[in-house]
């Protein structure tokens, strides 16, 4: 950044940035699950540097969002990240969207990936209204004022560094290569796995394991998805450190061949063709009520 001054390539500087924050947040992640250090409260104001200092997302909120997800992974009623959205992942939900809403659902496999260039905005939004509007717990108003001072910093930063076209034009693209980032590494982990009903009653391998999605590619896609790429592994032992998830697999998966419980593990681009399909699939449940596609099929001109 030093180096190009003002030249309009500080874009390419914006979106390494933004895999550099990424790569935080995936930091942060671990130390919620205590995966960093030995002690709770280490592990505790590490994620909030990291989180909150870092990646500017709030650490508290996420703390209660993801363990309600491990949880209950892709359960309909239960699981936050599979709750209604801007995207319908549920054939009943979906069917509930009409107007301008139920056409960009049926189209919401297309949007996808254009969607997730705006997910740095949502996550920082979601950040702060949780801590605004969410009841009283230790250390909100602390986390909430280090947020808005992080945000409120580094935008002054790159308005006193850049001219305000240019700081805009920064703060975009590292915002959306750290949303697509994010989104894109979280995506394949369970969508288009099986989404479990609200009343079904499954144990805790088979809860875990049938709704997860294992990624190949070794170290470098560890390296990459921030050690999410076992997600298999991580959703049984979710406190076990990255390096270890890798030689857990192997136990797992012979585990998971003798109970005959479906052990999924695929490259990066078939989980993406599931997610896609299955964002396509859902998103026919929001069919036009008035649209026969019998009739549409026999139309002439």
């Amino acid at each position: 950044m030093a180096l190009l001054d003002h030249s309009w390539l500080q874009l390419l500087m914006a979106g390494a940035l933004g895999l550099v924050l990424t790569q935080f947040a995936f930091l942060g992640h671990e130390a919620s699950h205590r995966q960093i250090f030995a002690s709770n409260r280490a592990n505790d104001h590490g994620g909030r540097l990291l989180a909150v200092g870092f990646a500017g997302i709030s650490y508290s909120w996420w703390m209660s969002k993801h363990t309600r997800h491990h949880g209950n992974p892709n359960r309909v009623g239960k699981d936050p990240d599979i709750a209604v959205d801007a995207v319908s992942f549920t054939a009943e939900d979906a069917a509930t969207k009409r107007g301008l809403v139920g056409w960009f659902t049926r189209r919401q496999a297309w949007f996808f990936f254009p969607l997730l260039l705006l997910e740095g905005v949502n996550l920082h939004l979601h950040s702060v209204r949780s801590l605004v509007r969410g009841g009283p717990r230790p250390g909100r108003r602390r986390e909430l004022v280090a947020l808005v001072l992080r945000l409120a910093l580094w935008v002054a930063l790159l308005l006193w560094i850049f001219p305000v076209g240019l700081a805009a034009a920064f703060l975009g693209v590292q915002l959306a290569v750290f949303g697509l980032y994010m989104g894109g590494t979280f995506a394949p982990n369970h969508m288009g796995m099986p989404i479990v009903p609200a009343d079904a009653k499954l144990d805790f391998l088979s809860k875990q394991v049938r709704t997860s999605r294992n990624i190949r590619g070794g170290i470098w896609m560890s390296a990459l998805m921030g050690g999410l790429n076992h997600q298999v592994e991580h959703h049984l032992f979710p406190s076990m450190p990255r390096p270890h998830l890798r030689a857990a697999r192997k136990m797992v998966r012979e585990h998971c061949r003798v109970l005959d419980v479906p052990y999924t593990e695929t490259n990066l681009a078939v989980a993406y063709r599931s997610v896609l399909g299955h964002l396509r699939t859902v998103g026919l449940a929001a069919r036009d009520p008035f649209d026969c596609p019998a009739a549409r099929s026999m139309r002439f001109g």
